[in-house]
């Protein structure tokens, strides 16, 4: 059983910068595939940006050039760069990975004031 625990979020102005950890155990080989998801108030959870194993990423539109995920495979670790914060980024923050089904952690508040 994986368990991801994420780490980072707070309150930030708008053009501010935060960066979300995420440190995943239990897994005996390296995770195929991490990322971050986000949730606003009364919006459906969404995609923000995944990273596989070999590097390869996906990032959702909106964040396209301001956010940078990141890994560190030997330490279980994920990580989101956000810079250029906007009031629309405010969310939970959601770490997310897949071994043979599909892990959450906890979630992390950001909150972006204008």
């Amino acid at each position: 059983q994986v368990q991801l625990v994420e780490s980072g979020g707070g309150t930030v102005q708008a053009g501010g910068a935060l960066r979300l950890s995420c440190v995943a155990s239990g897994n005996r080989f390296t995770l195929p595939l991490m990322g971050w998801y986000r949730q606003a108030p009364g919006k459906q959870r969404e995609l923000v940006a995944t990273m596989t194993e070999g590097g390869s990423t996906t990032y959702a539109d909106s964040v396209k050039g301001r956010f940078t995920i990141s890994r560190d495979n030997a330490k279980n670790t994920v990580f989101l760069q956000m810079n250029s914060l906007k009031p629309e980024d405010t969310a939970v923050y959601y770490c997310n990975a897949f071994q043979y089904m599909v892990y959450w952690g906890q979630g992390t508040p950001v909150t972006v004031s204008s």
